[in-house]
């Protein structure tokens, strides 16, 4: 690797003094000018100075559609990418040709400006997997329900969140309405962050000032550092060799073409037949949480490496009748079927909250767990008052059961076979005479815990 940049030398009393980031030596040759002839050795960790009037300096430079203010909060986020923790910056540079061409395409797309892309590696790093501890996920950091707003799917199988594409498209769509309600990129920002109802409340206790070092002490912690993490992000990475942070070896995605999918596929089983490596599959198909298409997909745009394509298409029939295994289909579903928070597979209804009511009971009353009822509510503790609408996600033989009007008769057998989504309370309404009192002291049973399969005693 050669690399001259910035290289200066100095003759001092006919002799070649040798920088620092090479490995000659006085006793190498010399051409005809009295220079060293060698190939210099690039040193990794030679970190470049930079004050704050030589930043300043070149953030003037830059071309740019947004507002890039510099001040001593900007300089110490550039301290940190450029200083602190350079293997960071290196790796967000890796990994910048694999997603910088999908984001400059939906920004145009929505006329906003380009470099609003770097603000996926203040939100991601660009990971499309990245995880907050709120629950906030993808290159674009969506919450749950900010996702579901902009039209990104989200169940056990799938989470829209973590598709580059959409999740990019998604985000553009939500800055344009963001830079809409305020008319000023900063705010913009803040507002993806913090929410634009925080923003407005800043503005109301700044005396309404419109701008964000005017609100910036009324913002929360975590805001006022993110338009200057922002704007340090750009400096960096156009400032890369002056930071001697340039790297040799960026990241590419593989070529890639769409399979349209409509059953159940497992990546892994996929991956087997065409000799791919079921990471390399997951890779190009981050929103896939179990690394399987399920089987209610319709049209399911899987991405396969571009290579295997004409195999694929010339083999569809068997590769998909090997993909879709029907053990690994059946043992995923019964693991999606009761799995905390799942709603694969069930239908949505309603309940409202009549006096006297009780979260748990609630609950019980419709075979699911109390903690997916928080969930899907938005409940903190047990709290809940007459008149609220709570929304329940149940299997569909669990709401039958629910509001049949009147119970059956003990089978012959004298035993119930446990289903998903069945309670102790469910089982004891659905037969004549039989109490959960008398369910559980027929079987033993010292809690209401029960389990799909689980044979139950329900007469004598």
């Amino acid at each position: 690797m050669s690399k001259n940049v910035g290289i200066e030398f100095i003759l001092f009393c006919g002799l070649v003094i040798i920088p620092f980031f090479t490995n000659a030596n006085i006793n190498d040759p010399l051409d005809s000018t009295g220079i060293v002839l060698y190939e210099p050795a690039y040193d990794y960790e030679y970190i470049p100075d930079a004050s704050y009037d030589l930043v300043a300096d070149r953030i003037a430079c830059l071309e740019t559609d947004m507002p890039l203010v510099y001040n001593e909060n900007v300089k110490a986020f550039v301290d940190y990418f450029t200083i602190r923790n350079r293997e960071y910056t290196r790796m967000v540079v890796r990994r910048q040709e694999v997603f910088f061409p999908l984001f400059e395409k939906y920004l145009k797309k929505y006329g906003i400006p380009e470099d609003l892309k770097y603000l996926s590696i203040v939100e991601s790093g660009l990971n499309p997997e990245a995880r907050s501890r709120v629950g906030a996920l993808g290159l674009w950091q969506f919450m749950p329900s900010t996702g579901r707003m902009y039209g990104l799917n989200q169940d056990w199988y799938v989470d829209e969140r973590m598709n580059p594409e959409k999740s990019t498209e998604a985000a553009c769509k939500y800055l344009k309405q963001l830079y809409n309600m305020f008319d000023d990129w900063e705010l913009a920002l803040a507002a993806y962050n913090t929410g634009p109802g925080n923003v407005r409340k800043a503005i109301r206790r700044s005396g309404y000032k419109r701008d964000f070092w005017s609100i910036y002490n009324y913002l929360p912690r975590e805001t006022r550092s993110y338009v200057p993490q922002f704007v340090a992000v750009i400096y960096t990475l156009n400032y890369l060799d002056e930071h001697n942070l340039r790297e040799e070896n960026p990241e590419y995605l593989m070529a890639s073409d769409t399979l349209w999918v409509s059953q159940f596929v497992s990546l892994k089983a996929l991956g087997e037949q065409i000799n791919v490596c079921e990471d390399d599959l997951s890779r190009l198909n981050p929103e896939l949480k179990r690394r399987a298409v399920p089987e209610t997909a319709k049209n399911y745009p899987l991405l396969i490496p571009s290579d295997t394509y004409d195999f694929i298409a010339a083999n569809t029939s068997a590769i998909l009748d090997s993909a879709g295994k029907q053990e690994i289909q059946e043992q995923m579903d019964y693991v999606a079927r009761n799995a905390p928070d799942n709603t694969t597979n069930k239908e949505k209804t309603y309940y409202r909250v009549k006096s006297g009511d009780v979260l748990g009971a609630i609950a019980e009353r419709h075979g699911v767990r109390l903690s997916d009822l928080r969930s899907w509510n938005n409940i903190q503790g047990s709290r809940i008052y007459a008149g609220q609408k709570l929304t329940l996600w149940v299997n569909a033989s669990s709401n039958q059961i629910a509001s049949a009007s009147s119970p059956v008769a003990i089978p012959d057998n004298k035993v119930h076979l446990v289903q998903p989504g069945d309670s102790l309370w469910e089982i004891s309404r659905r037969y004549q005479g039989v109490s959960v009192d008398k369910i559980k002291q027929l079987n033993n049973l010292t809690s209401n815990k029960i389990t799909p399969g689980q044979k139950l005693i329900i007469g004598r």
